[in-house]
């Protein structure tokens, strides 16, 4: 305790001594700051609330030039604190945000804007009016402080998060009358990192969304104008955040629609201003290692320098070094497969238990192949059922019909039914295998992604007519993992997304029951698949409405398996890492 506390008081000093050495710098010169109000001010809550303060010592908005790194890599970052355009509150993160970029070779800035927000206008036109200044004082700045013009990207939060996506959308919309020769610089930033965006839909412009933002006539604001400068962007929020997600979500649309590279990630159980405390964990959560996917999304970019080379995902997980024990077992009773069919493989699946079991969880994997065909030794599966019996998990992996049925049946049907049987099998022998029968899970990519949300969301719809005691058993499971799954919506019914999944028109397919035994979902999807994430997002949406809180993650680039290659330290390459951290989350490896 004494040592924790030890490192926390030194933390803090280095912290001090970091923030200590800003370099500060007025945005408009005296006397011509557009629009000006004299209620606004430019200061944090810290400094309105110390002794002694005075609000004409305040009145000009500011960037803090943090100290540089001591190897640059030719980036600079942007930071905007949010507030509710009220206040430029005291963000924990900005500080340590900046700490955590400066030591990767970033040069750091804050913006202190002008608030409350501003009387007669909209309530972010006074804040909009220094971003775009201060981008313009950045971009002027760049030469003498070592990093290049068209590397300049922007971290909001909330309201600054507002600010983000407006700097990074509309840059071409002038918020004021140009004033001096800074002016005429450009203002557009190149890469955004929009966090809990505030005010971005039309049932919340100025405050929480009244109706969740699910409702059919609300719409994006028409303040991000997504003009001919539009940035990439990583937008993050918490699922149960009352400035709604779909606000984040409806952003990542509208950059799909321009085939602007974004990620989306979603995070379940979190509310505005997820991030807390940075000195408080949550022991391995995806919400801890948000910061990682900023940095991944960088590197996804180039913005901080050249790409790794990629590498095969198989190499890392080359054997089954942590599997104690194998075998393998037929699924159906002899003569009893139910639509037998000739050309199709006979389905069993495997059990993988670890070297040293510590957990009582059971993760059931497969692979995807459009219903044509399937290996258990995929590269879809093989990296991950290693994985996961390094970490002490046991995993069955599931050898299942194809290729698709004919005389009638849904692309699915057979391997649905294989699913079912597998689950039921699985559970009736986890106590013999000191297991437990309430925590399974199903995990497949592609079809099977589309055959995993059957599985996660329609466990009350028989595919097959019981044939022993076995089916007596539930074949619901506890959690799931769809990664990049196909065949979700309406414009891809049997194939790639006709329109990219991005039309208003487009639903999710009705095989896809979301019954009251439908459970937590991971989704990890390419954000440049042909089967589109937009699936993705709409089955997080659908669960979201059902209450139940899911994972999201999209990755920027990325293709439809994408996890076959990938650079190192990008998101494609540590993508195994989300399936953990979503189960550390939920307590179900416990």
């Amino acid at each position: 305790m004494i040592k924790n506390k030890l490192i926390l008081y030194l933390s803090i000093k280095v912290l001090a001594v970091f923030i200590c050495h800003a370099d500060r710098v007025a945005l408009w010169p005296d006397g011509k700051i557009p629009d000006f109000q004299p209620h606004q001010i430019a200061a944090t809550n810290k400094v309105v609330k110390a002794k002694n303060f005075n609000r004409t010592d305040h009145i000009m908005p500011h960037l803090d030039w943090f100290d540089p790194p001591k190897k640059k890599n030719g980036a600079c970052i942007l930071l905007i604190t949010g507030g509710g355009y009220n206040a430029c509150v005291d963000g924990l993160w900005i500080d340590r945000l900046a700490k955590i970029f400066t030591e990767l070779g970033y040069v750091c800035v804050n913006l202190t804007y002008r608030t409350p927000r501003p009387e007669g206008l909209p309530i972010y036109q006074s804040a909009w009016q220094d971003g775009q200044r201060a981008v313009r004082l950045i971009r002027r700045a760049a030469k003498d402080r070592g990093f290049d013009p068209e590397k300049i990207g922007a971290i909001g939060f909330s309201a600054g998060s507002h600010m983000t996506v407006l700097l990074g959308s509309s840059s071409l919309t002038p918020a004021y009358q140009p004033i001096d020769e800074l002016d005429k610089l450009p203002c557009h930033i190149n890469l955004a990192i929009p966090v809990y965006t505030a005010y971005a839909l039309t049932d919340g412009l100025t405050g929480r969304n009244t109706r969740d933002g699910d409702s059919i006539d609300v719409k994006l604001s028409d303040a991000f104008k997504f003009d001919a400068n539009t940035c990439p962007m990583a937008l993050f929020h918490g699922g149960t955040d009352a400035y709604s997600p779909n606000g984040s979500i409806q952003i990542y649309r509208e950059l799909r629609r321009m085939n602007i590279p974004a990620e989306i990630h979603l995070f379940a159980d979190r509310g505005h201003g997820f991030m807390g405390d940075p000195n408080k964990g949550e022991n391995g959560t995806a919400f801890d290692h948000w910061i990682d996917r900023i940095t991944e999304f960088m590197r996804q970019m180039n913005f901080d320098g050249k790409l790794g080379k990629e590498v095969d995902l198989l190499s890392r997980f080359k054997s089954d070094a942590y599997r104690k024990e194998y075998r393998k077992e037929s699924i159906w009773p002899d003569g009893k497969i139910p639509d037998l069919q000739a050309k199709q493989n006979q389905p069993y699946l495997e059990w993988h238990m670890p070297k040293e079991l510590k957990t009582k969880a059971i993760q059931i994997i497969y692979s995807g192949g459009g219903y044509g065909g399937n290996s258990p030794d995929s590269f879809e599966v093989a990296p991950t059922r290693r994985y996961l019996n390094e970490k002490g998990m046991t995993v069955v992996t599931l050898k299942y019909r194809s290729p698709r049925p004919l005389g009638g049946l849904a692309k699915h049907t057979t391997a649905w039914q294989d699913l079912q049987r597998t689950i039921r099998i699985v559970r009736n022998q986890a106590e013999e295998e000191g297991l437990d029968p309430n925590r399974i899970g199903i995990m497949g990519s592609s079809a099977g992604g589309h055959l995993t949300l059957m599985g996660a969301t329609s466990s009350k719809n028989r595919s097959y007519l019981p044939i022993d005691k076995l089916d007596k058993i539930p074949c619901n499971v506890q959690w799931a993992v769809a990664i990049y799954p196909a065949y979700v919506l309406t414009d891809g019914v049997n194939g790639g997304n006709k329109h990219g999944g991005n039309e208003d028109d487009v639903r999710i397919v009705p095989e896809f029951s979301f019954d009251l035994a439908s459970c937590p979902m991971l989704f990890i999807h390419g954000d440049k698949d042909i089967y589109s994430p937009m699936g993705s997002v709409k089955c997080w949406e659908q669960l979201r409405r059902m209450g139940i809180q899911s994972d999201l993650h999209t990755l920027a680039g990325r293709g439809h398996c994408f996890q076959r290659r990938a650079a190192p330290e990008t998101g494609s390459f540590t993508w195994m890492n989300r399936i953990w951290e979503f189960m550390n989350h939920k307590k179900i490896n416990q």
